[in-house]
Parts: C-alpha cells; structure tokens; sequence
C-alpha cells in the first residue's frame, strides 16, 4: 500500500468529509498543502486577509448547513484567524480552522513565526488539536469535523507542524468517531415534554421565544406548526431571524435592548415562555431579576450549560430543537384537552396586536436620507428574497428591524461577539455559498472599512455581492450612546476623513453608486441590485439618527426609549 503525506491526507479526508470550498491565505510553512491542492479539484477562495478567510468559512457554513473549512499559515497568519474564531465560537457555527505550524522540533525555541495558537485559541473554540504525529492526522481531522458540527456546533482548530505536512504514512480511513466523554442527548426526555405541554396547556398569555438553535437545527417548520396551530406569538433573537416567517401575524419581531415594543412588553407580561435554542444573552434580557417576572419558562437546548445559566427555567429541555419540537407537536395533537388551547387566549393576541399599532417601529423621512428608509426600499425592491449579511453597529439594528426574514440562511450578522467587519467577507462567503442569489451587505462606513480589502476577494471570483453603505460620518452605535449617556460628548466617533466610496469601488474594479438624497434611494438601489458586478452603494444618511426603541444598560427590557 503505498504512503501519502501528511499534505496528502489532509486534502483526502477534506473530500471524504464533502467539503468542495476552502478559504485561505498561503505562506511558508503550508506550502507544501497549498502544492497538493493545485492537483485537486478543490476550490480554493484566496482572501486579502485571514480574519476575512474565517468570517467567510462562517458565512460559508450558516448557508450551507455544512462545516466551513479556511486554511492559514503560522505565526500572525494563525493569530488573524482568532477573531473570526471567536465570532463563530459565540454564534456556534460549525469551521475548521487548519493553521500551520513551525516543525515540531522547533516548537518552543521562539523560531521564525511560531506562536502557541492552540493556547491562544483554546477559550474560544469548541476544540483544538496540535498534530504532532503524521500518523494521527486522519483521525484527528474526522474528530474535528464530528465535534465542529455535532451537538451545538462550534469552530475546531487544528495545528499542523511543516513536518506533519511533509511526513509520509500509509492511509486509512479512520473508523467512525467514538469519544467516551462527548456524547451530546439528540433526543429529549419525554417527561420533560410531558411537563411543557402541561404548562401549554394552561397558559392563558402563552409566547414563543426563538433563537440560533432554531437555524442550526433547521428546526424552523416545526417551530412554525408549534406557533400556527395553536396561534401562540413568536420573538426571536437577533440570531434567530428567520426561523420564523416574518410576514406571519404572529410575528413580534425581536426583543430585547433594540427590541420591538410589542415583543419586550409581551415577554414582560406573559404567563409561559417557551424558549427554544436561546442562551438568554444580556443583550435581549436586560435586568435579568425583571426578565419575564410572571412567566413559567420552559427551555430546549441541545447544550446542557446553556440551560439556567443566566435565568431560572421551570422546564429544563435537554436535546435537539428539531427533534424537541417535533415531538411536543406530536404530543400536543393527540391530546383531546388541547383541542381549544388556539382560541382560548384571543384576549391576549389582540393585546399584543394593540401594542403594534399603538407603538410601531416608526421614522419620518424628510429632506435628509433616513437610513431605515434604504432598508425598506431594499426589502421592497427585493421582496425579502436576499441573503443579507451585516456589519455591526446601527446597520445591523436597522437590518434587524426594517428587513423582514420569512425562511433561515437568509440573515448573516455577528451575534455574540458583535464583530465590527464581518459583513463583506460573510457576503463572499454567502455568495460562494449560494451563487444564483442575492446576497447584500448591509454596512456602516465604520465597519466597512475593517475589512474593505475583501473587495479584491469579490472581483476576482465574479462575485456580484452587493454593499449597501449607511454613511453617517459616525461610529454610528458609539456616537448613539454618548449622545443619550455622555452629554453628546462625540469623544473619538465622528469621522474627519472617510474614503469616496464610489472612488474605492471603482479602484477594486467593482462598480461605486452614491445617493445624497431621498429621491435618489430607489434608482441607486435598482440600479445596483441589477449589477452583474461586485457594487458599493453608497447612502449619504442622517448623521445623528439613534436606533429605537433602546433599553438603557441594566434597564429591565419593559424600560424603553422609544423616541
């Protein structure tokens, strides 16, 4: 049987674990991977820098549903890979990292471009592996895919030193993947179902509280019936955007410090949550003591740690949310008392439905280009069938709020860890994903410009994404806060030099659109939209425009500024 190298069955068990897409950044000591890769038909996308190689890895697995794989060399080359690391850490979304690595006998002298990246990166993924043994290598990268994507998913490193790339080994298809002490429960206990359809059952101001658990486990359907059938109202997180239709009449929109009035004010009043893959981050919560005071909270999970760790729960779910979901609603069908549970709080529907039209999101667009007047025209030009990515900042709260999202994979952001520079590399990513469809990057001119570079990666692959600039002249969130907070102390946040955007764009080789007032939004945006080329659409907006409704820091999410 003859010997392949370590290079060699790398990009092997790459194929056997269907990956077809690679992001990366070669340098030294990779080269002899980056030589093998030449002879095969994987598709490698070549960034401009390697925090854009993960954030498009992440995008690349969150339209997909498959692992994202990127690929760097050692030194800075693995140390510009831990913020998207982080990133797709906090938003569990299945990568695996491969970085490379000085030889193994050169490990710990300080040699040209070493840095200890497994320690670096062990806090913020799922798992790490330093391969110091050609020998171990397949095994080690089937592990790493099984833990990237199985239970709730997360980013995998994996560390290969010059000489495991360049050692030989005979090859063997690693058997299936046994870990004694990583078993993650799929299925949920049915007592504990038993107890949430007893709590359902008997609630008279029943809401849904959804999240990313729903997107990662495709469970949008059966969230959807769960709603549907037995007309209970539905909230999401921010990552959870889209796993319920946004056009559904049971739809709140999202709560929490950016939250719809309506949303915050139904969590602080109901009388059973159903929380199904939501961590109860602080950012939707608020003052957590206050945080649905008059509710039961049943919660599913498929982590265990993610359950009680920042609000009591009545009903603790372990398991999957497909599966979890799938079951209630088996559960609740064939139950005769349930029956009339659809019809027996339409008081509290019409509540809800009165908070909407008393307290809508609401602008007044004049002489001035409000920025939530773009999205809108965007949604309407694109009937909500884009892939849209965001940067972070007011951009991606505005998304948020004014882009309606009827089906997962369509909304692409930084959840957790709110990643300024996200956005543009995602699109690519999303775009290589999904090439027939509309991707669009909503972007503040902040953001942008931390990762612009990845303008190149677009033209270079045909990549027709499209960056839709909220130009304020601010770091707009920032500049938010020390206006309501610091007595408009506009301390390092107002721009006194930004780039001509159109310029830039047509410096890449893409194409560069400006619109300086209202009447212009519409024609640059059909105009851009109907490129055939990478477009930077840029929206000369309202400096001083806040996002509402807010909830001040430490505030309970009942606690609102609206205006």
């Amino acid at each position: 049987m003859s010997k392949l190298s370590g290079a060699q069955i790398l990009l092997r068990m790459l194929k056997e674990e269907g990956v077809d897409t690679i992001f990366g950044y070669p340098g030294g000591v990779v080269l002899d991977i980056y030589d093998e890769l030449a002879r095969t038909d994987l598709r490698h996308i070549l960034v401009r820098h390697e925090q854009g190689a993960v954030h498009a890895a992440d995008a690349y697995a969150r339209t997909t549903g498959n692992v994202g794989v990127c690929l760097v060399t050692s030194g800075p080359g693995a140390t510009n890979t831990v913020t998207g690391i982080a990133t797709a850490y906090m938003d569990s979304i299945p990568i695996v990292v491969f970085t490379g690595q000085v030889p193994t006998k050169l490990i710990g002298n300080d040699a040209f471009q070493e840095v200890d990246i497994v320690g670096i990166t062990r806090p913020c993924t799922k798992h790490n592996y330093l391969v110091k043994d050609v020998r171990d290598l397949a095994k080690t990268i089937k592990e790493a895919f099984h833990i990237a994507r199985s239970g709730r998913p997360g980013p995998v490193l994996v560390d290969l030193p010059k000489d495991v790339s360049i050692g030989k080994t005979t090859f063997k298809l690693p058997d299936d993947v046994q870990l004694r002490s990583y078993n993650p429960t799929y299925v949920p206990n049915r007592k504990q179902l038993k107890k949430a359809m007893d709590l359902i059952q008997k609630a008279e101001k029943p809401l849904i509280f959804s999240g990313g658990g729903v997107i990662l486990s495709r469970a949008h359907k059966e969230l959807t019936e769960l709603a549907c059938a037995n007309q209970i109202p539905v909230t999401s997180t921010l990552m959870g955007l889209g796993g319920f239709p946004g056009n559904e009449s049971l739809w709140m929109g999202m709560p929490g410090m950016h939250g719809t009035y309506r949303a915050n004010m139904a969590i602080s009043e109901c009388d059973l949550m159903i929380a199904v893959g939501v961590r109860f981050d602080d950012r939707v919560t608020g003052k957590t003591d206050e945080f649905a005071p008059k509710a039961k909270i049943v919660q599913i999970d498929i982590d265990p740690t993610s359950i009680q760790k920042n609000v009591q729960v009545h009903v603790p779910v372990v398991g999957d949310c497909k599966i979890s979901l799938e079951l209630l609603n088996q559960m609740i069908s064939q139950n005769n008392d349930m029956k009339n549970f659809a019809t027996a709080h339409d008081e509290w529907l019409d509540r809800i439905e009165n908070w909407k039209l008393t307290t809508p999101l609401a602008y007044e667009q004049k002489d001035v280009i409000k920025p939530q007047f773009v999205i809108e025209k965007l949604f309407e030009l694109t009937k909500g069938e884009a892939i849209i990515t965001t940067e972070v900042g007011q951009n991606q709260m505005w998304a948020a709020q004014y882009y309606h999202f009827n089906e997962p994979g369509r909304f692409i952001s930084s959840g957790g860890l709110g990643t300024m520079g996200f956005g543009l590399p995602a699109a690519v990513g999303a775009q290589v994903a999904a090439p027939d469809k509309l991707v669009v990057d909503i972007a503040g001119d902040g953001s942008i410009q931390m990762n612009i570079q990845e303008m190149a990666t677009a033209v270079q692959y045909n990549l027709p994404v499209k960056i839709v600039i909220l130009n304020n002249g601010f770091l707009g969130m920032v500049r938010q806060w020390q206006q309501l907070f610091y007595d408009k102390c506009y301390s390092s946040t107002k721009f006194q030099h930004t780039p001509d955007f159109v310029k830039l764009a047509e410096a890449y080789g893409a194409v560069g659109l400006r619109a300086t007032k209202p009447g212009e939004v519409e024609k640059v945006l059909k105009e851009g939209l109907a490129c055939n080329k990478a477009v930077i659409m840029d929206f000369v907006v309202e400096p001083e425009e806040c996002v509402y409704p807010m909830v001040p820091a430490g505030a309970p999410i009942s606690n609102m500024l609206l205006v």
